[in-house]
């Protein structure tokens, strides 16, 4: 049973999902919930202490994922992360498209700390693959702290690159992710990448790339 805290927290998310952070106040929010505004800031005094919980919240749930993935960074581990990732896009999307909010002075220390840490993660990842012998050596200085940098990237930005790009489908981005890492896994990565994901999976990342050059060509 959820205490009052955790009411109000759910219902702010639900409101901010819905309307965006700025054009919700606590007032709202506690009369959708059927309370005063005095009770509810007896538990935050203000939006950016419920701000901050929500944030928290967050973090914590992605964090303690992170570190089982770090422990056994498996293929199985590592997609369930992702998934994980893109559901609480879904869950706390007003966050992760909102720029307001990211840029609040409330969070913006904090998701920036957690964000480096989610990169830096990425590179223990990728080492223990290589050490485990799933992934080659790299094979020019840079790519693999660049790979780390683009995966935080296609899970943190997709919501927002899916609105800009008129493409709200219900893919995700974990296939861009696979297709940046495939050409780098050895033939034991592969081995195990297809036993869990299936031959058809590589099949179908995506559209096969195909310009044709002479409609680009003029004379």
């Amino acid at each position: 049973m959820q205490n009052t805290k955790d009411k109000i927290i759910a219902k702010a998310i639900k409101l901010f999902n819905k309307n965006g952070f700025g054009a919700v106040s606590l007032f709202e929010i506690a009369n959708s919930l059927s309370m005063s505004r005095g009770n509810l800031t007896y538990h935050f005094k203000d939006k950016d202490q419920l701000l901050l919980a929500i944030a928290e919240e967050v973090w914590s749930k992605l964090d303690k994922k992170r570190q089982q993935s770090l422990q056994l960074p498996s293929f199985k581990n590592l997609h369930d992360e992702v998934q994980l990732f893109y559901q609480y896009q879904q869950e706390y999307a007003f966050i992760f498209m909102d720029r307001l909010v990211l840029g609040h002075e409330v969070i913006k220390s904090h998701f920036r700390q957690m964000t480096q840490k989610s990169i830096e993660d990425n590179k223990k990842i990728i080492a223990f693959s290589i050490k485990l012998g799933n992934m080659k050596e790299e094979p020019f200085p840079g790519l693999y702290n660049h790979i780390a940098m683009a995966t935080w990237m296609f899970t943190f930005f997709w919501l927002p690159q899916q609105i800009i790009r008129g493409e709200r489908k219900t893919a995700d981005g974990e296939k861009l992710i696979w297709s940046m890492l495939l050409p780098h896994l050895t033939k034991k990565g592969l081995a195990n990448f297809k036993k869990f994901f299936g031959q058809d999976y590589i099949d179908n990342l995506g559209e096969p790339f195909a310009i044709n050059m002479d409609k680009m060509i003029t004379i």
